[in-house]
């Protein structure tokens, strides 16, 4: 019982944070320069140009009954029509977005595989100089920007030795891009290398607090192995740390995507809010802002959720 009013109080905070992003998405597009129609119609726009684009969108009615317009139209899947490309933002998000989601998958599946056993190993040797220079080396990643990343690898890994080609595989669904696995493997790494960084960081961290509790003491008094001290106690509990930070990881996982992808000529969301961006294609730069807000939610509810699972000591107000 306790679980389920946790879970429907999370839910509903989720709910009230994802109403608050559409306000804040809803208020960026009236701060625009000259307003949603100057944005739209361009500088050169005369005065009842704009006039009229504004009574024919309703963009001269008072600004509650705009917002809740705004807000049915998004509750219809409706984020407005890109002026450049012009076709429905729904659309073209939803071509991009699940390609984005597969880079964000795997390269977040390649670093935890990598950072959780890392930082156990390094919390087990702490102090001794392998776990000083995992450390130095996970600094040195974590500072590195991503682009920066993403040309070494491009010119180790494409010119230096020709293992991989330079782009990312091109094309409109998920089946022409699964077709060229080895054109994956540099965006992965790029997208993969900061979160490897950080993630066994933390399950180091974890590792070591964890190794220092009154029941890993008594495991040990009782005569029990420390490989099944580790495994089957100090993994579980130092996970919960990992979990929690996952879902507020999400929106690092966007903003990488969008540097990997322009880098690696990805096709995803990552690339089209680079090119709306230069073309300052306003309805596609806030349709995308509002996407990643709401996977952000949504990946901090997850969280929360499995971590609840995993852990049933946290309470609803522990993760809040």
């Amino acid at each position: 019982m306790d679980t389920f009013a946790y879970l429907a109080r999370r839910t509903l905070q989720a709910l009230i944070v994802v109403l608050l992003v559409t306000v804040v998405v809803f208020g960026l597009l009236h701060a625009l320069p000259g307003g949603p129609a100057r944005g739209i119609l361009g500088p050169q726009a005369s005065a009842q140009q704009i006039a009229d684009f504004n009574h024919e969108q309703g963009l001269d009615r008072p600004l509650p009954v705009q917002y809740l317009r705004y807000l049915n139209t998004l509750l219809h899947g409706d984020l407005g029509t890109s002026y450049t490309l012009n076709e429905s933002v729904s659309s073209l998000i939803g071509q991009r977005l699940p390609k984005t989601l597969v880079l964000s998958l795997l390269s977040a599946l390649v670093g935890l595989l990598l950072a959780i056993p890392l930082g156990m190993w390094q919390a087990v040797r702490r102090n001794r100089p392998a776990d000083y220079v995992i450390t130095a080396l996970s600094f040195v990643a974590y500072s590195t920007p991503v682009y920066f990343l993403g040309l070494v690898l491009v010119l180790v890994f494409t010119q230096w030795l020709p293992w991989f080609p330079s782009q990312a595989p091109q094309g409109d669904t998920l089946g022409q891009v699964f077709a060229q696995p080895n054109a994956l493997v540099l965006p992965v790494v790029a997208g993969a290398a900061t979160m490897v960084a950080v993630f066994s960081r933390y399950m180091r961290a974890a590792t070591l607090e964890n190794l220092s509790e009154d029941y890993v003491r008594t495991a040990r008094a009782g005569g029990s192995r420390p490989t099944a001290i580790l495994f089957r106690h100090v993994f579980r509990n130092s996970l919960t740390s990992v979990i929690a930070m996952l879902g507020y990881y999400v929106p690092v996982l966007f903003g990488g995507a969008i540097v990997v992808e322009q880098l690696f000529n990805f096709p995803g969301m990552g690339l089209l809010f680079w090119s709306a961006a230069q073309s300052s294609d306003y309805p596609v730069l806030l349709g995308c802002v509002l996407v990643i807000s709401v996977a952000t939610v949504i990946g901090t509810l997850l969280a929360d959720v499995v971590q609840r699972l995993v852990d049933p000591r946290v309470k609803a107000g522990e993760t809040a």
